[in-house]
């Protein structure tokens, strides 16, 4: 290849590195697999090194990506350098030579500095992009296992992984009934929860901390030893990173233990970090531009293997959403036969060219995940479906958050009643118990639950159903019961439970504080009046006005206002009316400033830009700030006060 063709190669593939890496470290989403951009990234390493130039974008010189959130920023006190990769054994083997080292997992979450003085966490602050994070201290005292308080009195600084389990991120998952919404990995969520303005949200997502490097213990002896270190910080009350000590003898084996260990981790990994346990002699090694000299990560070369494309076939949801899922001729990955991989929406099985019969490189995702890394043939004669599978009607192509995806345009998709009628009867929904999705199913084949209506009235049905395979009278019983109890509900929920694209709980319950709750008001409500209340956007106002335009939509939801019995709101006492409040800096309760903006207006207070002589309160939780509007308030004599004494108002 000439040296044109490689700079032109060069400048396309940092365009792609960087947009990806904005994508993943500052937007919590992602554009291509760990796999795809790892292919990518390496192939840029060798251009550059076979032109010996290294463009000023180039994300080979790089460490991180800028925070982009109204979190305070603090400079780290010494850059937090990304670790050289290498993704065989041998190289490993190499780096270690006749030295003693730590292996232990790189865990997949969000890095986090700790810094302890007296014995108290004082301090959190986020990796950032490595010379500036994120100050987090509230959001990391909510952590599922950090120590507020330790036994060591000096200055202790330290490094971890924020991470959230994968049956918690599962969890999570579940309580979002728009795919497009919810969250692709547990890392992306993690992100998004250490760096919420909010530390409620951040303790509801249950984060795990694990310490995995010691930067400062002011006195203390660690015997010139990394292992040490990590005892230590293991008698202080911190959960540390799993870790074995290795050799270049016993490498090998421990690759293989952690390979075989990865399938049953609770926390997502990566791949693996070598440090030499002797401190003084990695210290000794300096570091380059990007990478320190004395650890090295190990990425998982992910084990492929070549198969043949049988099918694709198309999953439909509630929601219309319809998913490409690859069939292929069964082959073994990491230790397990897999013969099926999600392909994730049209755009991506369009970048691959699919086609049934295609030779098609198929690997596991960090070992756990089957995904289609590349197709050798590229027939490209794969028909994207015109009408659903399940009900045989018309689909469409929408464009969407991560590209294009396929949808069913029948309302009446048995798919979408299924999952529908299961959202209905959901825990934040109707929460009626005892009906699963697979009885759900059973009841409408039989024709016994048509509409949402129907399932109020399952006992007319009393001689069928007790006679039903695993469904007697103790079951019959106990749903009833479930439903009958189901009837006493409040109209967010109700609300909720109807299956309204982009609408869930808490939107549901910012509409119904805006308008209340009667059912013709809400029904009426348009797009304009929607989208001017705090949170609910335009996109959310089509959802909810556009459901309300049906004729069949509106007259099962003044049906269901009949079956149930829904309180009367208690009115809000407005015990800030007639006042006027102006708010600054960052705030710590409430998520945003908006939020504190819909509070203020729900007990009848005001919220204006600017102080003046008519402001009653200054909301700013740093009172004794300098800024322009405290100096304001001063001179005018007008209260400064935090969110905490905010709240004690009212």
């Amino acid at each position: 290849m000439s040296k044109e063709k490689n700079m032109k190669r060069m400048k396309e593939l940092i365009q792609i590195l960087n947009e990806a890496g904005k994508a993943y470290y500052s937007e919590d989403r992602e554009i291509m697999t760990n796999y795809q951009y790892d292919e990518l990234y390496d192939e840029l390493v060798r251009l550059e090194q076979e032109e010996h130039i290294v463009l000023s974008q180039s994300p080979t010189t790089k460490v991180g990506y800028e925070a982009l959130s109204e979190l305070p920023k603090e400079n780290h006190e010494s850059p937090m350098l990304s670790l050289d990769k290498t993704k065989q054994v041998e190289a490993l083997r190499d780096f270690l030579g006749n030295e003693e080292a730590i292996m232990s997992w790189k865990l997949d979450g969000l890095t986090v500095v700790l810094t302890y003085e007296n014995g108290q966490l004082i301090k959190a602050v986020t990796r950032g992009n490595g010379v500036i994070g994120e100050v987090i201290t509230n959001n990391a005292k909510t952590f599922q296992n950090i120590p507020l308080q330790i036994d060591y009195k000096g200055q202790l600084v330290l490094r971890g992984e924020a991470v959230i389990k994968y049956a918690d991120f599962e969890e999570i998952n579940k309580k979002i009934s728009d795919p497009n919404e919810k969250y692709k990995n547990p890392r992306n969520l993690c992100s998004g929860s250490v760096r919420q303005l909010n530390n409620q949200i951040t303790a509801q997502r249950k984060v795990n901390f694990y310490a995995f490097a010691l930067v400062r213990a002011e006195g203390v002896d660690f015997h010139n030893s990394v292992q040490q270190q990590f005892l230590w910080l293991e008698q202080q009350g911190f959960d540390v990173v799993e870790h074995y000590r290795i050799n270049a003898r016993n490498v090998e084996d421990r690759v293989k233990y952690f390979s075989e260990a990865i399938t049953k981790n609770e926390f997502p990994s990566d791949g693996l970090v070598v440090i030499f346990d002797d401190i003084a002699y990695g210290e000794s090694l300096g570091r380059t531009a990007k990478f320190p000299r004395n650890a090295i990560a190990f990425k998982w070369a992910d084990e492929t293997a070549m198969t043949r494309l049988l099918d694709v076939e198309w999953s439909a949801s509630r929601t219309g959403l319809i998913n490409p899922v690859a069939v292929f001729e069964p082959v073994e990955l990491e230790g397990t036969t897999v013969s099926r991989a999600s392909v994730h929406n049209i755009s991506v099985l369009r970048s691959l060219k699919l086609g049934i019969g295609d030779s098609i490189m198929v690997y596991k995702a960090n070992m756990i995940i089957p995904q289609i890394s590349e197709n050798l043939t590229k027939s490209d004669n794969l028909e994207i479906p015109s009408c659903c599978p399940v009900c045989g009607g018309v689909t469409e192509v929408r464009k969407v958050k991560e590209g294009e995806s396929l949808y069913c345009t029948n309302e009446q998709c048995q798919a979408k009643r299924i999952k529908s009628f299961s959202l209905f009867v959901s825990r934040d929904a109707m929460n009626i118990e005892g009906l699963s999705e697979a009885t759900l199913e059973k009841f409408v084949d039989r024709g016994f639950v048509k509409s949402y209506g129907d399932i109020f009235r399952l006992d007319r049905y009393y001689e069928q159903l007790v006679q039903m395979d695993g469904f007697g009278e103790k079951s019959y019983e106990n749903m009833m019961e479930s439903i009958e109890k189901a009837k006493t509900t409040t109209m967010p929920r109700l609300l909720y439970s109807l299956g309204i694209p982009n609408v869930g709980l808490s939107t549901a319950k910012i509409i119904c504080g805006d308008l209340g709750q009667n059912p013709q008001v809400l029904m009426d409500a348009d797009v304009e009046t929607l989208s001017g209340m705090n949170g609910i956007g335009e996109v959310i106002a089509k959802s909810f006005y556009d459901y309300f335009q049906r004729k069949e939509n509106r007259e099962q939801f003044m049906e269901l206002n009949e079956i149930l019995s829904i309180p009367k709101q208690e009115e809000k006492k407005h015990t800030l009316e007639n006042m006027v409040f102006v708010i600054t800096g960052s705030v710590e309760q409430f998520a945003n400033r908006s939020e504190v903006k819909s509070f203020i207006e729900e007990h009848g207070g005001k919220v204006t830009g600017s102080v003046t002589g008519k402001t009653s309160y200054l909301i700013n939780n740093d009172t004794t700030s300098t800024s322009s509007k405290n100096k304001k308030a001063m001179e005018l004599k007008i209260p400064i006060i935090s969110e905490q004494e905010l709240l004690g108002m009212v």
